[in-house]
């Protein structure tokens, strides 16, 4: 029996793609058009996006300074100290002025001053919505002696009063009046008495104008 070999050559696939040497490489710079412009159409709607999303700068952090600005809380307010600051320039103590008693004058980091004296003269400035105001007062105790006083007060009710007495002794017999006596000797004949020692204390502001010319012409400086 005799087999026949089929002829392999004769099924050899008839469709298959003849490519050229130019077709492929059209087809590469083909794909390679397409692949960029895909690129490209993505930067354009990455950058479309992020403006969508972002159309503004975010807000700019606040920092401690700025919050102290906008909502700083306001200072509570002592409606007793409103009462007082609403009478002035009356004082409470006004009432005391010449009359000899038993009393107490405040300071601030040292004793207290108690005697028994004369309240000579007070003042305080008219009330006209500050928020401060200072209080002068001269006393004069049995011994002599003169006590010069000034207050600070506000209307805040966590601010404390703030008080500042000194006093003065017609003898030399205490540091700071040997000091005051001695500057004086060297300027001037006469000896330092009390009305320059509340000169000293106050000075010459308005207020303590105010408060020398409840005490007569005494503070006034006589020329010819």
């Amino acid at each position: 029996m005799t087999y026949e070999r089929p002829d392999e050559s004769s099924e050899l696939p008839v469709n298959r793609a003849q490519q050229t040497p130019g077709d492929s490489k059209t087809a590469v710079n083909h794909e390679t058009s397409e692949d960029a412009a895909c690129r490209q159409a993505t930067v354009i709607v990455r950058g479309e996006t992020i403006r969508d999303q972002n159309p503004n700068p975010p807000p700019k952090a606040s920092s401690d300074k700025d919050k102290g600005k906008e909502g700083s809380p306001e200072k509570e307010v002592s409606e007793a100290k409103l009462k007082m600051q609403s009478r002035l320039p009356a004082l409470d103590d006004d009432a005391a002025v010449g009359v000899e008693k038993e009393q107490v004058v405040i300071r601030d980091g040292k004793a207290d001053l108690a005697f028994t004296g004369t309240l000579l003269a007070s003042v305080a400035p008219p009330s006209a919505g500050q928020k401060q105001w200072e209080e002068y007062r001269i006393y004069e105790t049995n011994g002599g002696k003169h006590v010069f006083s000034k207050v600070t007060r506000s209307v805040f009710a966590k601010e404390e009063d703030r008080h500042k007495a000194e006093v003065f002794e017609p003898s030399p017999s205490s540091v700071p009046s040997q000091l005051l006596r001695s500057a004086r000797d060297l300027t001037r004949s006469r000896p330092l008495d009390w009305t320059d020692a509340a000169v000293t204390f106050f000075g010459y502001d308005p207020l303590a104008k105010t408060l020398y010319r409840k005490l007569g012409d005494q503070f006034e400086e006589h020329i010819s």
